[in-house]
């Protein structure tokens, strides 16, 4: 299992650490919304829980629960500015569909998976 960063989301990921002052990762997850299903949850951390799997890339960590990295395995993670909106962009190769607004995104079904 899996996950890379860019090298404009390791920096970016370094910026919010140093803006706040503390912690040690971003911590990448998903949870149940929106009209296609998932959505990604994004929180800065000051350590890595128990059953946490950590990916470091271009000198930035993220951190992503279990349960939440099957739904993101294998996923490679960029920061990208497009017009006035900066984000984090995600070619997630477990996406099926994404919504329009592509702020939500199903995946495709795996044995024994179970929805968050």
């Amino acid at each position: 299992m899996t996950m890379t960063l860019t090298e404009n989301a390791a920096l970016q990921i370094q910026r919010q650490l140093e803006k706040r002052g503390q912690g040690i990762a971003l911590r990448i997850g998903v949870k149940k919304v929106g009209c296609t299903g998932l959505a990604h949850t994004f929180d800065l951390i000051d350590e890595v829980g128990p059953g946490d799997h950590s990916f470091e890339s271009h000198g930035a960590r993220i951190v992503v629960d279990s349960e939440s990295l099957e739904f993101l395995d294998g996923s490679r993670i960029d920061f990208v500015t497009d017009g006035l909106k900066q984000s984090f962009k995600f070619d997630n190769p477990n996406v099926e569909n994404e919504c329009g607004c592509g702020e939500s995104f199903n995946v495709k079904k795996k044995a024994g998976t179970a929805t968050p």
